[in-house]
């Protein structure tokens, strides 16, 4: 199946247990941007309602985001055609545009799905030839970052193989889009008898840094137990900004191909037990946080209360 393009009460700025909160000089506009796409594709996509500035800068303050880099992140979103801002007498809110609506739902949909059923494997490989000129070394950079993204992984210099045939297509566009579908060449078929499949997959995927984060997210989020507002809401963030970025990493190979008791499964698990078992919850919490103040009704008109 081909992968989709994706490319979490506590007092403000406290951390969350369990979740480590960013520190305020590694949060920087980039992380900020990333933490709050990950706010919105949460709460804003399933409300479909606009974001206050305000319930913004609190949620990331929790986060451990400087309001400086929130609001620089903001921008960065709207400039990118994600977001647009609107105003309410004097205060601002945002919107998701239809292309952020479209991002996020693609993200969200495989983000949710990720890791927990894999497909039963037929035993057959694709494998992906490719020359790129040493020179040409952002070019090499390119290819390298789109067929990762596409669950190819690089066994030796040049060649690049997946265990979904399926997914030819993936690579066929991408050799396409960079100009080098004239040094590119694919063939599919079962593993033949020289070598192991297993060292194949080792050297292609380097499973054990693998395995390594998804056993740093379950020491992370296995057990918690956060309180009631804030907490459930931040630690919420935290749990899916976190595990986002694994479909990135993990190129989804079946079964026969894993070691025994993968820890991603285990991993995969947690997640979505812990997303099902917060998610009333922090939306609740969230829409409290978006409900802007009512007026106060008993000043004078013009005191400017």
């Amino acid at each position: 199946m081909p992968r989709a393009a994706v490319p979490g009460a506590a007092v403000p700025g406290a951390a969350v247990p369990g979740a480590r909160s960013l520190s305020r000089r590694q949060a920087g506009s980039g992380s900020a941007r990333s933490l709050l796409l990950t706010v919105l594709g949460e709460f804003a996509l399933p409300s479909g309602e606009p974001s206050w500035t305000s319930t913004l800068l609190h949620v990331a303050d929790g986060l451990g985001v400087e309001e400086k880099s929130t609001r620089q992140a903001l921008t960065r979103l709207a400039g990118d055609g994600w977001i647009a801002a609107e105003r309410v007498g004097r205060r601002a809110r945002w919107r998701l545009t239809q292309s952020g609506r479209e991002l996020l739902a693609e993200g969200a949909a495989r983000i949710y799905a990720f890791g927990r059923d894999r497909e039963s494997w037929d035993g057959h490989w694709l494998v992906l030839t490719v020359t790129v000129p040493e020179t040409r070394r952002e070019l090499r950079h390119q290819l390298r970052t789109r067929l990762t993204w596409a669950g190819f992984g690089s066994p030796a210099p040049g060649v690049w193989v997946s265990p979904h045939p399926a997914r030819e297509g993936d690579a066929k566009g991408v050799v396409e889009q960079l100009g080098l579908d004239a040094a590119a060449f694919s063939f599919s078929g079962p593993y033949a008898g020289v070598g192991s499949e297993r060292t194949l997959v080792e050297q292609a995927w380097h499973l054990g840094d693998l395995a390594a984060g998804y056993e740093d997210f379950l020491q992370e989020f296995a057990g918690l137990r956060p309180g009631p507002g804030d907490p459930t809401l931040l630690a919420q963030v935290r749990l899916v900004h976190e595990w986002r970025k694994f479909p990135m990493r993990d190129p989804e190979l079946p079964r026969e191909l894993l070691p025994p008791d993968w820890v991603g499964v285990r991993a995969a698990n947690v997640f979505a037990d812990l997303h099902t078992s917060w998610n009333t919850q922090a939306q609740h919490h969230w829409a409290a946080l978006s409900t802007p103040p009512r007026p106060d009704r008993s000043a004078p008109l013009g005191s400017g209360k």
